[in-house]
């Protein structure tokens, strides 16, 4: 197996990260009605039992969530690479900087998220948080 860089722009992942970090809302028209979404955290005090959806609808309500306790002041994409896998699989790696409510502080992190897309949609969603640097 082999691993492609792609252009983010062109991958459904890499639009919705985009729309995410400009904080519009659209992106939910690029994930299927039965996403299969889930975050986790590595080494991380975080509880994320709640950070995991399996329809659009329930995205909504941990997306809302996410952006109440989590991002309240949104989030600066600053890097958004992706790898084709093949069959629609995509290992992406995304780095950012934002206000973490948890932390009261400004921080970086960077994430890896596999994904898998299908007729323009994301269907499938795993991202593991690696780190949170608080930012000097």
């Amino acid at each position: 197996m082999q691993i492609t860089p792609v252009n983010a722009d062109k991958t459904v992942i890499g639009q919705v990260l985009a729309k995410f970090a400009a904080g519009d809302p659209s992106m939910l028209g690029l994930m299927s009605e039965n996403i299969d979404f889930s975050r986790d955290h590595f080494r991380d005090e975080a509880d994320t039992d709640w950070q995991q959806a399996g329809t659009r609808d329930a995205l909504v309500s941990l997306l809302g969530r996410l952006a109440e306790e989590v991002f309240p002041q949104g989030t600066e994409a600053l890097g958004i690479d992706c790898f084709e896998l093949g069959a629609g699989w995509y290992l992406t790696c995304f780095n950012q900087r934002f206000f973490y409510g948890l932390r009261q502080r400004e921080v970086t992190s960077l994430t890896y998220i596999i994904s898998h897309e299908a007729d323009g949609l994301l269907d499938y969603f795993r991202e593991t948080v690696t780190n949170i640097v608080d930012a000097p």
